[in-house]
């Protein structure tokens, strides 16, 4: 595939195959039709005869060539399974997009600062797990860092003292850049405010701007409701101290919190259930002891 894409590119030889489309043609014909030398239109149909799109054969004094139709219906395939892939319902492209027209509608609001202080999000979920252990996956570092990153991104720095007064760290990379190599995606720094054991957390975090200074201020508010099936999950945000430059980070808000707190759910569903598995099959070896 390499190969035919390569030999594909060029201007000269995406000439010829468009004459060999319509017919089988000879090396002078071919030259005199692409306006082009025949020793320099030879090294093209060889070039395109290595990558398998084209096949030839002598006749006479002459060499014929002809296009194969097969390896471009194999590229156009794969071609179209990529652009599928791209547009897919609720895929990595609409999620990109999403945040696009957010954000440009983020920065032609952004005139002043404190253009965006007292707006607020709301986010519900029910999760699965009783408050205790939602708690945990709130204010434990090792569990936070499971969970509290968009979809494209990963935590990779983390400090969260759940106590009134404590600190919090918060830096993300590209949930692709493993080694670290390249830029910080994002960085937050904060305090905690409130701290009720499986009730409720308050805090406030600031993203930073790349010069360091705050792009604003949420203030965020979790509250739990314990359920019949688990715990519901309360998240309020109100922003303060917003500047022109935080419009960007605005604009993810609803979108990067909501993927985190599906994450969150799938996270506690997962434990969930290998818990109710690890359950019965210790319950399924000790009967069959007996």
């Amino acid at each position: 595939m390499d190969a035919l894409l390569t030999a594909l590119a060029d201007p000269a030889r995406w000439r010829l195959v468009n004459l060999l489309a319509q017919r089988p043609r000879s090396v002078g014909v071919l030259a005199q039709l692409a306006e082009a030398r025949q020793p320099q239109t030879t090294k093209h149909l060889q070039t395109l005869e290595r990558a398998g799109v084209v096949t030839s054969q002598r006749t006479g004094q002459r060499r014929i060539y002809a296009l194969r139709p097969g390896p471009l219906r194999d590229l156009a395939a794969a071609l179209s399974r990529l652009a599928d892939t791209a547009d897919q319902v609720g895929g990595a492209r609409e999620t990109f997009d999403r945040h696009r027209l957010s954000v440009e509608a983020e920065r032609l609001a952004a005139e002043e600062s404190g253009w965006a202080d007292g707006r607020s999000f709301r986010f519900v979920r029910s999760l699965t797990g009783r408050p205790e252990l939602v708690w945990r996956h709130l204010t434990e570092a090792t569990l936070l860092a499971q969970w509290w990153a968009p979809d494209d991104l990963r935590v990779s720095e983390l400090v969260f003292e759940a106590r009134p007064g404590g600190r919090i760290v918060l830096e993300y990379r590209d949930v692709e850049d493993t080694d670290g190599s390249d830029l910080v995606a994002g960085r937050a720094e904060g305090v905690i405010d409130d701290v009720r054991p499986g009730e409720l957390l308050a805090y406030r975090l600031s993203p930073l701007l790349p010069d360091g200074s705050l792009a604003f201020t949420s203030h965020v508010d979790l509250g739990l409701q314990p359920t019949s099936t688990g715990t519901d999950l309360d998240v309020r945000w109100r922003i303060t101290d917003s500047t022109v430059d935080s419009a960007d980070f605005i604009a993810g808000i609803e979108l990067g919190f909501g993927q985190s707190l599906d994450k969150l759910a799938a996270t506690l569903a997962a434990d969930s259930h290998k818990t109710d598995t690890d359950s019965t099959e210790h319950d399924t070896d000790t009967r069959s002891r007996k």
